[in-house]
């Protein structure tokens, strides 16, 4: 018998929290998350989970233990700002047993139900956040980047069998940091930057405010209407990742790219890839963590690109190219070998085109599912 519990009690918030270290114990591709991180994001801290609508974190229990969990919700801004009725799961995780999974998959489509919900999408971010998002289809074998997500391969039958159907699929693309790339940009982008007339600076971290400002400004203008996914950041949501980036901001990868008259026109958000550290923190700070944090953060040796965007009239103009150089250069500078740019939707081609002109083929995809209810 299954029993499907909101999570209230200290135990079941553990329950939750913990599941995954039991799931993936023998799994060495997967990297814990802080313990506490996935605790504050379960409290809304640096997301808009409680801001942005309904949602229910539930675990599922089945002979007394915890077998599953998941979140689902409503994202309401979203959904006025898109004039569409969805909602969404995030944070699934399942055993390999149907009985579990079907019951928590029901318990997700009657709750979105009682709010005259129409659609249900996943597995996607909790609002705010840029993580957790699809389960990967055909790459298991490959470390996974920080941030990213990673799952059992029995995942995508567990949604078949409960009646979903690709939604969209989010690639992740994979390339080496290398001199021949160094010195074939540094041809092209000086005379790009100069023909265009731009610059490309490092963010600037005594003037965060005005920084997030000019990257708000920046998706404004550069996110595309028709992406049903996404709405411009709210100043709380810039503020969030403001928060988000501080702690692990690092500016020899974090860049803006600015006109004549100092307009912003472009940027990314670059982190090293913290999995090489988290993996041997088994998801904890104390006793020893902080201390394998502070020795091993310094042997990274990759990448992760989450967040690119240029303004329309600065599109096809080297921009891109000159932000991935500035990136390159310090990278090479500082030892480390391969970057990852993802994760790219499959409606967004121009980003498509982008890394595969870095990068190539994709090597990883993340699949997302939906479902009419």
């Amino acid at each position: 018998m299954v029993h499907v519990r909101k999570i209230q009690t200290r135990r079941e918030i553990r329950d939750f929290v913990m599941l995954p270290f039991q799931l993936y114990k023998e799994d060495s591709s997967w990297v814990p998350p802080l313990i506490h991180e996935m605790k504050n994001l379960l409290r809304g801290k640096n997301n808009s989970l409680y801001k942005a609508g309904p949602h229910v974190a539930v675990v599922a229990y089945k002979d007394g233990a915890p077998q599953g969990r998941l979140l689902v919700g409503i994202n309401e801004e979203l959904n006025q700002y898109k004039g569409i009725r969805e909602g969404y799961i995030a944070l699934y995780e399942c055993m390999e047993d149907e009985e579990v999974s079907s019951a928590m998959l029901q318990f997700a489509e009657e709750f979105l139900k009682s709010y005259v919900i129409e659609k249900v999408k996943g597995p996607l971010s909790v609002p705010g956040g840029d993580d957790y998002r699809g389960f990967i289809i055909d790459n298991f074998t490959d470390p996974t980047y920080v941030m990213n997500t990673y799952n059992k391969k029995y995942y995508n039958d567990q949604f078949l069998k409960a009646g979903f159907i690709k939604y969209f699929d989010c690639y992740a693309y994979e390339g080496k940091f290398t001199m021949e790339d160094k010195e074939r940009l540094e041809k092209l982008v000086p005379y790009a930057m100069k023909r265009y007339g731009y610059t490309v600076e490092p963010l600037n971290l005594n003037d965060m405010e005005k920084e997030m400002q000019d990257i708000k400004r920046i998706i404004e203008e550069a996110m595309p209407k028709d992406w049903d996914d996404f709405m411009p950041p709210t100043d709380e949501e810039i503020r969030m990742i403001k928060n988000q980036l501080l702690p692990f901001a690092d500016p020899d990868f974090i860049y803006i790219a600015r006109d004549k008259e100092r307009n912003p026109i472009g940027f990314d958000i670059a982190l090293p890839d913290y999995n090489q550290v988290l993996s041997r923190m088994k998801g904890r700070y104390f006793p020893f963590g902080i201390l394998k944090f502070l020795y091993f953060r310094k042997k990274i040796d990759a990448l992760r690109i989450f967040v690119l965007f240029v303004t329309p009239e600065y599109r096809k103009k080297g921009v891109t190219a000159a932000i991935y150089y500035e990136g390159l250069k310090k990278g090479i500078a500082r030892g480390f070998t391969k970057v990852e740019g993802s994760t790219v939707w499959e409606y967004n081609r121009p980003m498509q085109n982008d890394a595969f002109g870095f990068t190539g083929e994709p090597y990883k995809t993340y699949r997302i599912y939906q479902k009419e209810i």
